[in-house]
């Protein structure tokens, strides 16, 4: 039986799920919005919550508190100086989950964790659209520049194939005149 038992293991050694929570959480604070697994996203708001609560308090020991999980300065240091003010009123809930849907590969099911009020969620989806059109005339140039390129491999060969013409030409002569020379000096 599973009582009081909290948590997920996700199939790692507790060191390596230490491991995977603190490197997570240092992504989401420095980019404040990640794609990661469901469970994963699950297991580290509470972790990433924890840390942002230390930070609102703004004493050494909280710093170094939260320096022991976030190994970069320089993240802590936004942690610490505009996260924390972000959420000074705030009493919880600085993350949201947005669930994905299934990974491609082994259908694991995908969720993207980030914070709440951060500036990427604030401003509207661009379409999708725009990017395949993005990719047909992407296509559509790698066409022209390829057409370019042949077009140029083909005058270059025609300028090599005169040149060689030309060199074939001027070496038969100097052989004849070599041969008329030999042929004189002989008789």
């Amino acid at each position: 039986m599973k009582h009081r038992v909290a948590g997920r293991k996700l199939g790692r050694t507790t060191e390596h799920r230490i491991a995977l929570l603190r490197n997570l959480s240092t992504a989401l604070f420095d980019k404040e919005k990640i794609t990661t697994t469901l469970a994963k996203a699950k297991e580290l708001r509470p972790f990433a919550e924890k840390l942002v609560t230390l930070s609102k308090k703004e004493t050494l020991h909280a710093r170094r508190q939260v320096l022991r999980h976030i190994h970069n300065r320089t993240v802590v240091a936004k942690l610490f100086d505009t996260l924390s003010a972000r959420y000074a009123q705030r009493p919880g809930g600085y993350t949201r989950i947005l669930k994905l849907g299934p990974r491609r590969g082994d259908n694991a099911e995908m969720a993207i964790i980030e914070l709440v009020g951060a500036k990427e969620s604030e401003e509207a989806p661009k379409p999708k659209k725009r990017k395949a059109a993005s990719k047909k005339a992407k296509a559509s140039k790698k066409k022209k520049t390829v057409k370019a390129e042949t077009k140029a491999g083909e005058q270059k060969k025609k300028t090599s194939k005169k040149k060689t013409k030309a060199k074939t030409k001027t070496a038969k002569k100097k052989a004849k005149a070599k041969t008329k020379a030999k042929k004189a000096a002989k008789s």
